[in-house]
């Protein structure tokens, strides 16, 4: 995204009225991805892995907030995200937040 898309992209998002708690909140983590966009991107001409990058840092922060909140209960995590234990396990080893089994 280049300076002129930034701008693009803030303008619209000014435009809209705040009607929510979530509206502010997505108007923070825009700007935070944009941050951690700027940081990530790619400078080879190679693919860029930019989205699987974000992607994975903020489901491994939703997973350990989950975890934090339901003090390490995996279902209890699970549930708190909406989504199956069985996937919510698979996915914290691929997150690399726990031991596969041996």
């Amino acid at each position: 995204m280049n300076c002129a898309d930034r701008q693009n992209l803030a303008a619209e998002i000014d435009q809209e009225v705040p009607s929510s708690p979530a509206f502010v909140l997505e108007k923070i983590l825009l700007k935070q991805l944009e941050d951690m966009a700027t940081v990530l991107e790619s400078t080879d001409s190679g693919r860029s892995t930019l989205y699987d990058d974000i992607m994975t840092m903020v489901e491994r922060s939703l997973f350990r907030i989950a975890l934090q909140r339901n003090h390490h209960v995996k279902s209890a995590a699970s549930a708190y995200l909406g989504i199956n234990r069985n996937t919510f396990q698979k996915k914290m080893i691929k997150l690399g937040l726990a031991s596969p089994k041996p």
